[in-house]
């Protein structure tokens, strides 16, 4: 018995658009520039980092937006915590890309 096998040829178009895709990624997750960034967050508002993630409590009696600054001078993500919430951020990782502070930030930016 004969096996018969077709060849296709493989398309590279692809390739360039999956390639553009994952350069975007990281770039999403990371506040652009105009973000707006403002005063430390109250100290009703607490961190606990360890190298896997980055835990914030809001001990205050109103929503607080804030976002997490890293040694590298990185942002992350602004976030909105509850009162009495908590949120998790990104740790310090095998790095040592530690958290240099809190500050409040708008979600909508």
């Amino acid at each position: 018995m004969a096996n018969h096998m077709t060849r296709q040829r493989p398309t590279f178009i692809a390739l360039p658009a999956i390639a553009a895709a994952g350069l975007l990624i990281p770039l999403a997750g990371t506040p652009s520039a105009a973000a707006t960034v403002g005063e430390p967050a109250p100290q009703c508002v607490e961190y606990f980092q360890s190298w896997r993630y980055t835990d914030v409590q809001n001990g205050c009696v109103d929503a607080v937006s804030v976002t997490v600054e890293y040694t590298n001078k990185q942002w992350a993500p602004c976030r909105v915590i509850e009162p009495g919430g908590r949120a998790t951020f990104a740790g310090y990782g095998t790095d040592g890309n530690y958290v240099t502070g809190l500050r409040t930030c708008d979600p909508n930016a």
